[in-house]
């Protein structure tokens, strides 16, 4: 695999079968996210991982929904709040995920397409209900994740469409769905279609759990299917086994793949093979909640990424993008993202 440039410009890109242009394309779980404010005493209470992400079942999604206080409930999954948040600064987006059937996989449906998402994933008529994600946000403003996988979890290859991968100039694979084989392979099989089709193939490592989980299918997917890698420092120095950030960023440039590593409060790098961008972070006046912190750091990446605009620009739209996203409770934008970023672009 070789460098990739930033992607095509405006007049190049691809176009979907409906004739409109698409920037980016995600794949990613399908969940309703529900959140409300905890303390410390019910995450070390419930023996999770703090600002984690545990895997659980359903019994032990009800027994935790009652025991979490008043809750804000809306769409959610990694992927398509990165996939909202392009729509948000004005690109053109499509997401595949699976839900059930059910009340919450037709508010998941109605909420993403509301957004101005394309969303045509069928709606599974059986098997385990709509997934969510209770998500437990400390005063310290980190987000402990408790993830029922539900429906989402039967996305496979025969969910992932050759002609909508290929209409689109990014596709973005979602860490977090990487559990099950099925769609390990779903994976691989979008990733052929957008190689073969002259796309971008994009990914997010999501979790440091995730990656200890799957560490040797991370690195092949990274070494032979990606293009360009989003991770925090735990999450790839996790992929690397290293404590050592710079040993860790330089794992990931000997593959050839333009790597955005997050660092909290001391903003990203951009990592390519032939330089390092660091990138600040974007001021925030009060910190609420970190939750979709890096997903939507990926949105604004992905947005400039996909119009062709430098690196150092992409990383810093993803900067404003998850400062406007920690400043208030929830994973999605609470404010119009292509107003927010006009000064910064000049328009």
């Amino acid at each position: 695999m070789s460098a990739v440039t930033p992607g095509p410009a405006t007049h190049d890109r691809p176009v979907d079968p409906s004739g409109a242009a698409v920037d980016v394309v995600g794949i990613g779980n399908a969940l309703v996210d529900v959140l409300s404010h905890e303390d410390d005493e019910l995450v070390e209470r419930l023996g999770v991982p703090k600002g984690g992400m545990t895997l659980i079942d359903e019994d032990r999604a009800i027994e935790l929904y009652r025991l979490m206080g008043p809750a804000v409930e809306m769409s959610g999954g990694s992927a398509a709040n990165t996939i909202v948040g392009v729509a948000s600064f004005g690109g053109r987006a499509r997401y595949l995920g699976k839900v059930r059937d059910d009340q919450l996989g037709k508010v998941f449906a109605h909420d993403i397409r509301a957004t101005g998402v394309r969303y045509d994933t069928a709606l599974t008529a059986d098997g385990p209900s709509t997934g969510c994600c209770l998500i437990l946000v400390t005063p310290d403003a980190q987000r402990t994740m408790n993830t029922f996988l539900g429906a989402s979890v039967h996305f496979n290859a025969t969910d992932v469409d050759p002609e909508l991968v290929a209409a689109g100039s990014v596709l973005y694979l979602e860490g977090y769905l990487f559990d099950p084989p099925e769609a390990q392979e779903a994976f691989r099989v979008a990733a052929h279609y957008a190689h073969d089709a002259g796309r971008v193939v994009s990914a997010t490592l999501s979790d440091s759990f995730c990656v200890e989980r799957h560490r040797d299918a991370f690195l092949d997917l990274v070494e032979h299917h990606v293009d360009l890698v989003f991770a925090n420092e735990a999450e790839i120095k996790a992929l690397y086994r290293t404590d050592d950030f710079a040993v860790a960023a330089q794992g990931v440039r000997r593959h050839g793949a333009i790597a955005a590593l997050t660092r909290s409060e001391r903003g990203s790098v951009v990592v390519t093979e032939d330089e390092i961008i660091e990138v600040p972070a974007h001021p925030v006046d009060e910190l609420v909640d970190t939750t979709g912190a890096g997903d939507l750091y990926a949105s604004g990446f992905l947005y400039g990424f996909s119009r062709g605009m430098d690196l150092a620009t992409c990383g810093a739209l993803g900067s404003l993008a998850a400062a406007e996203v920690i400043s208030h409770l929830g994973a999605r934008p609470a404010t119009d993202l292509a107003t927010l970023a006009a000064p910064l672009l000049g328009r």
